[in-house]
């Protein structure tokens, strides 16, 4: 896992010695098989991610670099992302980053629509949950383009106080 005293000022993160000791300790918990990396269920076993329907979309957005494994310096980068030290900006990213799962930087209606049926389940028939979406993009498509920007997403959320939710301690 190399120097972790490096990591806060190499990574930008918001961790300090301690924190990333303490991640370091955590990180080699959860990573069972000893690989260096951690596999989608080894980062779900997290009681944090147990109930939480859009875990899945959680590690995608930790594996930074899409080869299907969160190393530690990803896990760091994406734990630090709910550090009660991380701005508005950082959290709205994240939350933006799950909606946006093509990475193109914006959240068409057929991402919308899949990251709602991950939260909603079958509370709501395909058919309604795509009313509800239609919507929404309607409605929070400022520009007309038939997406969402990160601008319009980050104005429809920032009342929402969404980044006061996705807070851990370390």
């Amino acid at each position: 896992m190399g120097n972790e005293a490096s990591y806060p000022t190499e990574m930008g993160c918001h961790f300090d010695h301690d924190e990333i000791k303490r991640l370091g300790k955590r990180f080699k918990k959860l990573d069972v098989n000893s690989s260096g990396a951690l596999s989608a269920n080894e980062l779900l076993s997290l009681p944090e991610l147990w109930h939480n329907p859009l875990a899945k979309r959680v590690f995608e957005v930790f594996d930074a670099d899409g080869d299907g494994q969160v190393d530690f310096e990803e896990f760091v980068a994406g734990t630090s992302q709910f550090s009660i030290r991380s701005d508005e900006e950082q959290k709205l990213r994240f939350a933006f980053n799950i909606y946006d799962m093509d990475k193109d930087g914006y959240i068409s209606n057929g991402e919308l629509f899949q990251v709602l049926k991950m939260m909603v389940g079958n509370n709501l028939k395909d058919w309604e949950l795509q009313q509800v979406v239609d919507k929404s993009i309607i409605i929070l498509d400022t520009d007309g383009d038939g997406r969402l920007s990160y601008e319009e997403f980050r104005a429809a959320v920032s009342s929402l106080e969404v980044h006061k939710q996705l807070v851990v301690q370390v």
